[in-house]
């Protein structure tokens, strides 16, 4: 009988330490998972850290490029691309000289062409309307308002070296409008963009323009036609 007690007391011994050590590991696991070393957005994989891309900058050396107004008689020629259809480079100012022809006197005008020739060694072309105003002065500022375009837009004009294109101008007697209005100032020539350029000519011409604002064009110039 006493044998019996002490066997059945060796056994609530075992079974309170087992329970003792189950209580310990639950705890344990517990304790795990409070802990604030894991991302429970992740799925329990421990949190990362994302770096801020670097800033991007601009590669060095970038050039902005402006280009010519297109039908723009009062600063640049009417074209602004780089060259005609068929291929042919445009014209530019550099390969240019620029006189200007005797003309005929009309009603209150006279009408004289602005000729360009190509003085390059390359084949080149001239399309549309020169721009084209009166200057004055040392400093060649310009007086009055620019020529307008009047006609339509003509074909391209090609020049091989040596040869010329022409534009008529109509040069207007000012002394026709309202003094007044026209405020009458002497000029020393004109300043001529061809066609698509930015790059102004000079060409020599004494006569008076207006200052002011007239009711009419002082300059009108047609279209590029071949000389």
């Amino acid at each position: 009988m006493k044998d019996d007690q002490t066997g059945e007391s060796a056994m609530r011994m075992r079974d309170k330490r087992i329970g003792t050590f189950l209580a310990a590991v639950a705890a344990t696991a517990v304790l795990a998972g409070c802990s604030g070393g894991t991302d429970e957005v992740n799925g329990g994989t421990p949190a990362t850290t994302t770096a801020a891309p670097a800033a991007t900058t601009a590669a060095p050396g970038a050039t902005a490029v402006t280009m010519p107004a297109a039908d723009s008689g009062a600063g640049t020629g009417s074209q602004a691309d780089g060259g005609g259809a068929a291929g042919v480079p445009r014209c530019t100012s550099a390969e240019l000289t620029l006189t200007l022809g005797q003309g005929d006197a009309g009603a209150g005008s006279v009408y004289r062409p602005l000729v360009f020739t190509n003085k390059g060694s390359r084949t080149c072309e001239l399309t549309g309307f020169p721009g084209v105003s009166y200057v004055a002065g040392d400093d060649g500022h310009q007086v009055g308002p620019a020529a307008v375009m009047n006609g339509p837009h003509g074909p391209e004009i090609s020049m091989a070296p040596g040869r010329s294109s022409q534009a008529q101008v109509q040069f207007v007697q000012v002394a026709n409008f309202d003094a007044a209005v026209c405020k009458p100032t002497a000029v020393r020539g004109l300043r001529v963009y061809p066609p698509g350029e930015t790059a102004s000519m000079f060409v020599p011409m004494e006569g008076m323009g207006c200052a002011g604002d007239p009711p009419g064009p002082q300059l009108s110039v047609q279209t590029m036609t071949a000389a």
